[in-house]
């Protein structure tokens, strides 16, 4: 497992992805309107589990017997992009970023799935020592490659810097401004870790030509900030 995720992220064999300097950000939210986000139930912004407090955006998570808010997602799909924003977790909380994202993998129809830059207190939550090597940690790409152990990561209460680049095969995940893992998602050691993930049995899982963006709701109250996007 160890040796498959190495090839994935084998910093040798590629220049760094970076987008042309003249490209422009987009703002998906800033605290301005939610307009460029959508429940995965409907074309319209969830009308209960997400608030907005001035430039800070925050699923709810799920407190005494109400439930929290689900998964909302980008209203467009993204070939080519680098997306940043920042993420504060609560003690304890899980969630997570994904990118790749399709309702219509065969047999999942209707189901919103995709690779995953995991969001997670590593020091309060289980599932840090479920998976493998640690592919369910912070910032990995989950269950699927797992993070250094030296990164920096700003305790719950504080905000974590992500940054995730999608350039053709080539994906990088960034926390910080310390460059995490990068894989080729076109790659045969790509496809052998997927084999070996919960993803197994998705057709082409990670290798579509475009894909939505989505902010998980898992339970746990996480807010999000400065998010912003560029495509080329």
């Amino acid at each position: 497992m160890a040796f498959l995720a190495a090839q994935c992220v084998n910093k040798d064999k590629q220049p760094a992805a970076e987008p042309a300097e003249e490209t422009e950000w987009t703002i998906l939210f800033d605290g301005s309107g939610t307009d460029q986000w959508r429940d995965t139930e409907s074309e319209q912004f969830p009308a209960h589990g997400w608030v907005v407090e001035g430039d800070v955006l925050t699923v709810l998570g799920e407190k005494e017997g109400e439930p929290g808010g689900h998964d909302i997602i980008s209203k467009k799909r993204y070939a080519n992009f680098e997306l940043e924003l920042e993420a504060r977790l609560t003690e304890g909380a899980n969630s997570g970023i994904k990118y790749q994202v399709t309702d219509d993998f065969p047999g999942k129809e209707g189901s919103f799935l995709g690779l995953e830059y995991q969001l997670l207190d590593n020091e309060r939550h289980p599932d840090a020592q479920n998976g493998r090597d640690g592919n369910h940690k912070m910032a990995s790409l989950y269950d699927m490659i797992p993070p250094p152990g030296d990164l920096t990561i700003h305790p719950p209460g504080g905000w974590n810097k992500v940054r995730i680049v999608l350039d053709g095969n080539r994906v990088e995940h960034w926390l910080n401004d310390e460059k995490v893992l990068e894989f080729d998602r076109r790659s045969l050691a790509f496809r052998e870790l997927v084999s070996l993930s919960k993803y197994k049995d998705l057709e082409n899982f990670g290798e579509l030509d475009e894909g939505y963006l989505l902010l998980q709701g898992h339970g746990n109250d996480v807010s999000f900030r400065n998010i912003k996007i560029r495509t080329w």
